[in-house]
């Protein structure tokens, strides 16, 4: 299991939609943050070792409604 997080720009006003639906319909979203900065929100996201992390942030996390940008960050370890 691979751990990936990614920032994600809405459109004025539809972070929160953003959100909900991201929550609602991709599986591998996990928890998603309303955050301050650059980015709106902010996706934990689980996926299998052999899926392929471009196509799931182009093909499910760029084309929900009103996503404008997003900036994926990959993890290797966690701390406890």
């Amino acid at each position: 299991m691979q751990t990936i997080f990614i920032q994600v720009k809405a459109e004025l006003g539809r972070a929160y939609k953003v959100a909900e639906e991201a929550i609602e319909s991709v599986e591998q979203v996990s928890e998603a943050y309303s955050t301050s900065g650059q980015f709106d929100l902010l996706f934990k996201c689980y996926l299998n070792d052999d899926d392929d992390i471009g196509r799931f942030v182009t093909e499910k996390i760029q084309c929900l409604p009103s996503v404008k940008d997003t900036f994926t960050l990959i993890t290797f370890k966690a701390f406890s």
